[in-house]
């Protein structure tokens, strides 16, 4: 049986490693993107929006439907990813947790 100033070091170790993991999520940038690569959004980690770039093709002011549905599809392909990546390099911490 493990003692608790063991268990302490351990608890340390791994809060550290969970520190550098979300530091290195929050650094990285994702890119989303709608049908044919009409609208590009870039966020970091942390879910900041950085850019959003609009091909002029799609823009018709008869049609808004379309660019906000687009917009909506790149912001939303980007956020998955960094939920994915974040689930990858965070869920190994809490696996077997009991919350």
């Amino acid at each position: 049986m493990m003692n608790m100033q063991s268990m302490m070091k351990q608890a340390q170790k791994l809060q550290k490693q969970m520190q550098v993991s979300q530091e290195e999520i929050a650094n990285t940038t994702f890119v989303g993107k709608s049908a044919q690569d009409l609208v590009t959004v870039e966020f970091s980690g942390d879910r900041t929006l950085k850019s959003l770039d609009i091909k002029p093709d799609v823009i018709d002011l008869e049609d808004p439907e379309t660019l906000q549905d687009m917009v909506t599809d790149a912001v939303n392909d980007a956020l998955s990813q960094i939920e994915k990546v974040t689930e990858q390099k965070l869920g190994k911490f809490t696996k077997g947790l009991p919350f």
